[in-house]
């Protein structure tokens, strides 16, 4: 079936009209996945952020292409010698999508949300950190944090930090209302959801794009052939699939990177886990280049801690426990287990790096003398049995938040990890004052992870991108996950 739909839209594509691009204010992007619902705040799917970040919604701060912070509803600010206060200077005359006028009350409002006792924020850590928010005018925001963080202009620029009207605030997961160059028209569940060039926008004239659809198409061929027909602009497929078409020059592919660190997470309070022998002997076994060749066609970057290779603090630890299996059965037998270790696998249903790096991984191991039983289930069943019981030896998932390298911090967390020497070193790095010290900290814990062989470390997610020709703007790295139509137009 997805032979003749290929087929199809092969043959279509000679003679259809790139209605999108003659257009030149109509972008359409194909996404896999349908998020279940529009308010980034409440929601932790990533689809939620791919549609509505910096377009509808928008922070104090944004993050660009280049993942660098730049100003947003904050055109300025200042921070405190101490680190402990944020005075930001609002822009003028702007509305949200109702017609309402944004202000100070309104960044008050949303974060004391974001911190209150039922809040659904997954940052919200975050926000209760904040120990008061004062207005002193409308334009005027000011910050008390209990403790320092370094970080904090980046983290207002996530989706978890975008500002919302106490008025509209209720309906947001189904009729989203912001501040955006983007007004929400409507959402076809199963289908797609709509905007346009918001009317309300205090710099329209800085938005070439004017109308976008994002649709919804799991199926990987078909969202290829969607591409091919001119019914979308660009979508991100499965690297697999490219190779399976002739593009032609109509169309560029854009490789770059994102945060998705890719790991065999590893429950370290189980009885044969615990032991530091077994989880090296686990490193030594993995073979990143095998994994990344055989279930990601080539793309994906090898890493050896939980961190994103595109960070200026990242540091290259592939090398802590270099492949060797005959290493590994020697740590195995020194463990106890000079027979092998029989362990589970419990696999999520992605089929690229969970179940086809499953089987892999699966194969490195077994080499090494483990014995593994593989065991396929659906999301619903990962995020009970994994993630919320920690019923599992095993797993593959890539975890894809920027700068998450504090979850192993997290108690209760499902790695089942705990090390107060790293929460003092995560802790310090969140506090930091300098630059510097952060940039240490953050090598540092790095460096800890990795010798504690906390998880399997493998390897980072690519972002591979297929672009039709003409349409700037697109971006190549995923610094966050954010479609910033904003940026994008055609060329003449």
């Amino acid at each position: 079936m997805k032979k003749i739909l290929v087929a199809a839209a092969l043959a279509s594509a000679i003679f259809a009209p790139m209605t999108a691009q003659a257009a030149k204010t109509t972008v359409n992007f194909a996404m896999r996945l349908e998020p279940p619902g529009l308010d980034p705040r409440t929601g932790a799917a990533a689809a939620i952020s791919l549609i509505t970040l910096y377009n509808i919604y928008e922070g104090l701060t944004r993050i660009g292409a280049d993942g660098t912070v730049k100003p947003a509803l904050a055109k300025s600010w200042t921070v405190s010698p101490d680190g402990l206060v944020y005075t930001f200077n609002l822009e003028g005359g702007v509305k949200f999508h109702d017609g309402s006028e944004f202000d100070s009350s309104d960044v008050k409002y949303t974060f004391e949300e974001n911190a209150a006792e039922g809040s659904k924020n997954k940052r919200k850590s975050r926000f209760t950190n904040m120990a008061k928010i004062e207005t002193p005018d409308a334009n005027t925001v000011v910050i008390t944090l209990k403790e320092p963080r370094g970080d904090l202009l980046a983290q207002l620029g996530e989706s978890t930090a975008v500002i919302v009207d106490p008025d509209s605030d209720g309906g947001n997961a189904t009729k989203p209302v912001g501040t955006g160059p983007f007004k929400f028209v409507r959402w076809i569940k199963g289908d797609s959801v709509k905007m346009v060039a918001a009317d309300t926008y205090r710099d329209p004239s800085s938005v070439q794009i004017k109308k976008a659809t994002f649709r919804f198409i799991n199926d990987s061929a078909a969202r290829m052939a969607t591409l091919l027909t001119g019914d979308v602009d660009f979508t991100t497929v499965p690297n697999e699939t490219i190779g399976q078409f002739k593009l032609g020059d109509q169309f560029q592919i854009l490789e770059g990177t994102t945060n998705g660190e890719t790991i065999l997470s590893t429950n370290n309070k189980s009885e044969a886990l615990s032991k530091l022998k077994v989880r090296q002997a686990i490193a030594h076994a993995i073979n990143r280049q095998e994994i990344i060749d055989g279930a990601m066609f080539g793309y994906g970057t090898p890493i050896g801690s939980h961190f994103a290779p595109h960070h200026p603090d990242y540091v290259d630890l592939t090398n802590t426990y270099p492949y060797d299996p005959e290493k590994s059965k020697a740590l195995l037998a020194e463990a106890g287990y000079p027979d092998g270790l029989a362990l589970s696998l419990k696999l999520p249903p992605v089929d690229d790096y969970a179940r086809k790096g499953g089987q892999i991984v699966a194969a490195q191991l077994e080499k090494a003398g483990f014995k593994i039983t593989i065991q396929n289930v659906d999301w619903p069943k990962w995020l009970d049995e994994v993630y919320k019981k920690k019923n599992y030896d095993l797993s593959i998932v890539s975890h894809v938040e920027p700068m998450d390298i504090n979850i192993y911090s997290r108690k209760g967390y499902y790695f089942n990890y705990s090390n107060e020497a790293f929460d003092k070193v995560v802790k310090d790095a969140e506090t930091a004052l300098t630059p510097s010290v952060r940039s240490a900290k953050l090598k540092e814990a790095q460096m800890i992870l990795a010798k504690d062989a906390v998880n399997g470390f493998m390897f980072q997610l690519a972002r591979v991108v297929v672009v039709r020709k003409g349409l700037e703007g697109v971006w190549k790295d995923l610094h966050l996950f954010s479609t910033d139509l904003a940026r994008m137009s055609w060329e003449d």
